[in-house]
Parts: structure tokens; C-alpha cells; sequence
């Protein structure tokens, strides 16, 4: 590496933000970029690990130590390379990624890990200003027509590849604009969709094809692409949210977060909402959910004016730090404290709600909850709760948000008249490490697969399901493993 003695020399340092009062008075990103002498000494934190444990913890595989390397010799053509070997979008996963590396991170076992995600973005965003990202079209084409249903991230990534070895590949977007859930489900504070768009029209000058509005099933006929493709890559997502049937559920004011953030999202592009409007302002908010979604549910309510927020989470409140049932370089669950958390929420742990309750008039006015108890093992697993009586409460709410996580694709419609086969959780079964499901050319990618889950494996499912699917049209494939860039 270029600085041996860098791990402890430097300490971490994360870029600066936007004072909360200030940054909720806008929905754009508010983190300021590090100084090029920040920069350097960041990327001199890596140890050059004798195993670089990084690696494995991220799910694409990227070789960190080397583009640590390269950045910190402010060589920023080669870091770009090095890490667009591996990730076709490091301006996403650069800013909405729960960075499983840094997890991994030798230097996170008794300091502060390398600034893994902070570099990783910054080497995109000055490739895109130094002018090395352009478009890079395929030479020659191989005959072969790929359809690709959903433009989410393991979608754009599978198209990406494809493209590159060839194909011609189109991809289907049931929304207005493609992108999936980096357009209509991430909040423009965590990522702008500017930053979206450009890999889109980057994309396009590539020559892959979206076809938007296009809602296969419903009003592009499945067998019109059975016929004209060679192949077909289900990257729908898992779209069905997890609902809370209790008392009152029925009650006007209770809605599935994604509803919520898509209005949004679509306000701030400047696009027109048909639904029923869904805001917060002047509103006691309760979000029902602990994830991440539940904290894009409470920044994109105080930027909107809500009178409270409150957040519920029915499992106990994680440690701060490991424990000995998360040892490194294993993913710990940690308490989690966000840029949204920071803009203001109540937050409630091991709480179960109980019901939903209507004002005279038949709105909902308030929730009931219950304090409980979980029962936890020698291994640090919960094993369920227990209600405490004497502990229920009544929380005042004009807004319930639940954003408790999805359950499988949406079966209705494209998987149905498909005729594909599902798992027992409901996800489009496919052969594990192949992607192929029971329809030999149809193949299946990301939280449509494997069920919910992180930007980070969309990609890497995209990329892998698109080498599989390059070689079943050409017998053999160009496209690398992550596990053969890994070890090169």
C-alpha cells in the first residue's frame, strides 16, 4: 500500500452534513464531499490485509484494498477501473449501501473501519467530472434479443452486462421512468435522481432500450416476448408489502410505506400524483417498521411538516457495539442511528401494537400498543415476546406508515400467466447459482429470487444471473465471475 503506517497514523473521518434544521427545509443530499487531503489519507487507513476480509463481505466482490491503493496515489483513472470491474453502479451503492465491508474490515476490530463507501463514491463522482465515464457500445453484436422485466438495480445491472457481451437488450418498466426502486423508493436526500438518470442515459447511448409504461402481463402480451427474445430475466423486486391486520385497520389515515415515499419522490421530480395525496404535514406520525424504510418514512415526513414523528419497532433495542454473539467480521446487528433519525423521531423499542381507534367521526385518531418481552437464547437468537400487562399505551396519529419489510414478488398477473414456479416464501424459484427457473429461458434476479434484501445483492444478482444467461445463449461466457476478478 502507499502508506504502510496509515492505519495508525489517520483516524476516520466522515464528510460533514447539513445542520437537521437546515436540511429539512429541502429534499436534495446534504453531505459536503471530503478534501482531496482527506481523501488520501482515508484510503491510507487500509491495511493491505494479508486476506482482505472487505472482499468477502461485500456481495459484488470488490477489490477494495486496490482501489484504496490507487486513490491514495491519486491515480483516479485506474481506482475507477478497479471498481466499475466489479460494480456497474458505485454511484448507488456509493450512497445507499449498508456497507457490509466495512463491517468486514480488519481495522474494525479494535478502531474504526476504512471509509470504504465514502471512497467508493468519490471515485465515481470525480470519474464522472475528470470526463473518464462515457459510453462504451459493444463492437459487435451477437443476434441475440434479452428481455428484461423491471429497471430496478438488478435489472439495470443484468442489462448492463448483457449489453456488454453483445446481446441487444430491452428492458420493461411498468412505471413512467425506469429505475424501479431507485427512483420511486430511496428519498431524493439519499439519492438524487439526477445521479439516476445519468446512468440511465448513459445506458441508452449504449444501446440498451427502455420501454416504460410497460406493464408485461397487462399491457405488453408475454408471448409476444416468448416469442421475438432468446431470453427473459424476471427483476420485478419484491413488491408485496407485509400488512398489519388488526382493529381499525380499515380506518382512513393507515397506509404501506412505499406509497408514501413513491408520492414523494414523484413530487420532487416534478410528475403528476393520480392517487389519493398521502402527507404528513401537520400530521402526529407513527411509523411501524425499524429498517431503513421506516427512516426514509420519518426524513420524508419532517421535510414535510409533520406536527410528530414516532417510530415503532416490536424487536428489543440492538447494542451499540458487538457482542459475543456478533463476532467480526460477521454483518452485526448495531443500533442504527440515521441522518432522518437525527432530523427529529420518537423512537420506541420491543413495542407490539394493539389496535387502531377511530374519533367519533370515524378517523383514525390514536394507536394502542403493549410493552413486551422477548425471550432470548444462549446464541443471542429472540425466540418470541411476551406481552406486559400494565404497559399499554395510547399514541395520538392522524398518519400510520408501515414499513414492516415485503413478502414476495407480486403474483397476480405476470408470474401467474407465466406459469413459473415459486419457493416457499413465494419468490420465483430459480436454480441456485444458475437463475434458470422451471421455463428454460426464463431466468430470475434479484428480490424477485432471493426476496428482500440490499441494493448491494440486487446488482451482484443482476450481474450474475446475466453471465448465466450469456452463456446459455452462446454455450460458454465472457462475462467474469465476481470470485474470478476477486482472485485475478
Amino acid at each position: 500500500m502507499g502508506k504502510v503506517t496509515g492505519f495508525f497514523e489517520y483516524e476516520r473521518v466522515s464528510p460533514s452534513k447539513q445542520e437537521p434544521t437546515d436540511r429539512i427545509q429541502h429534499y436534495k443530499e446534504f453531505l459536503d464531499p471530503l478534501p482531496a487531503e482527506q481523501l488520501n489519507k482515508q484510503a491510507a487507513r487500509c491495511m493491505d490485509c494479508g486476506v482482505p476480509f472487505c472482499q468477502s463481505g461485500c456481495p459484488l466482490g470488490n477489490v477494495i484494498p486496490e482501489f484504496n491503493d490507487a486513490v491514495y496515489k491519486g491515480d483516479w483513472l485506474n481506482a475507477a477501473e478497479i471498481l466499475l470491474s466489479t460494480n456497474n453502479f458505485p454511484e448507488f451503492t456509493g450512497r445507499i449501501c449498508p456497507a457490509p465491508c466495512e463491517s468486514a474490515c480488519v481495522l474494525g476490530i479494535n478502531k474504526s473501519p476504512v471509509s470504504i463507501e465514502e471512497i467508493e463514491k468519490h471515485i465515481i463522482e470525480i470519474a464522472f467530472n475528470k470526463g473518464y465515464i462515457k459510453a462504451n457500445a459493444p463492437l459487435i453484436r451477437t443476434g441475440k434479443k434479452v428481455a428484461i422485466i423491471g429497471s430496478g438495480p438488478a435489472g439495470l445491472a443484468a442489462a448492463a452486462q448483457l449489453n456488454k457481451a453483445g446481446h441487444e437488450v430491452v428492458v420493461f418498466e411498468r412505471d413512467d421512468v425506469p429505475g424501479g426502486l431507485l427512483r420511486y423508493g430511496i428519498p431524493d436526500f439519499k439519492l438524487q435522481k439526477d445521479v439516476v438518470t445519468r446512468r440511465i442515459n448513459l445506458m441508452e447511448e449504449e444501446g440498451i432500450t427502455f420501454k416504460c409504461n410497460a406493464n408485461v402481463g397487462e399491457n405488453v402480451e408475454l408471448s409476444t416476448l416468448l416469442r421475438d427474445y432468446h431470453a427473459l430475466i424476471l427483476a420485478g423486486g419484491s413488491t408485496i408489502p407485509r400488512n398489519l391486520n388488526l382493529p381499525g385497520r380499515e380506518l382512513e389515515g393507515i397506509h404501506f410505506a412505499m406509497d408514501f415515499l413513491k408520492q414523494q419522490n414523484k413530487r420532487v421530480g416534478g410528475r403528476v400524483v393520480t392517487e389519493q395525496e398521502l402527507k404528513a404535514t401537520g400530521k402526529n406520525v407513527i411509523v411501524i417498521g425499524g429498517g431503513d424504510t421506516g427512516s426514509d418514512c420519518i426524513g420524508t415526513s419532517n421535510r414535510q411538516g409533520a406536527k410528530s414523528v414516532t417510530q415503532f419497532e416490536i424487536m428489543p433495542m440492538p447494542p451499540q457495539s458487538r457482542t459475543e454473539h456478533m463476532p467480526w467480521p460477521q454483518y452485526p446487528m448495531l443500533l442504527k442511528v440515521t441522518s432522518s433519525h437525527e432530523e427529529g423521531a420518537h423512537r420506541n423499542w420491543a413495542v407490539n401494537t394493539q389496535k387502531f381507534n377511530a374519533d367519533e367521526n370515524g378517523n383514525l385518531k390514536s394507536l394502542s400498543v403493549i410493552e413486551v418481552q422477548w425471550e432470548i437464547d444462549a446464541n443471542g437468537r429472540a425466540l418470541g415476546f411476551k406481552e406486559i400487562p400494565g404497559t399499554e399505551k395510547e399514541y395520538p396519529c392522524e398518519l400510520v406508515l408501515l414499513a414492516m419489510g415485503f413478502l414476495h414478488p407480486q403474483k397476480e398477473g405476470l408470474l401467474a400467466k407465466l406459469g413459473v414456479e415459486l419457493d416457499e416464501r413465494g419468490n420465483v424459484k430459480a436454480i441456485e447459482g444458475n437463475y434458470q427457473t422451471n421455463i428454460p429461458k426464463v431466468f430470475a434476479a434479484g428480490d424477485m429470487r432471493r426476496g428482500q434484501s440490499l441494493v448491494v445483492w440486487a446488482i451482484s444478482e443482476g450481474r450474475e444471473t446475466a453471465r448465466k444467461v450469456d452463456e446459455y445463449l452462446m454455450g460458454y461466457s465472457k462475462l467474469p465471475s465476481k470470485d474470478a476478478i476477486a482472485y485475478a
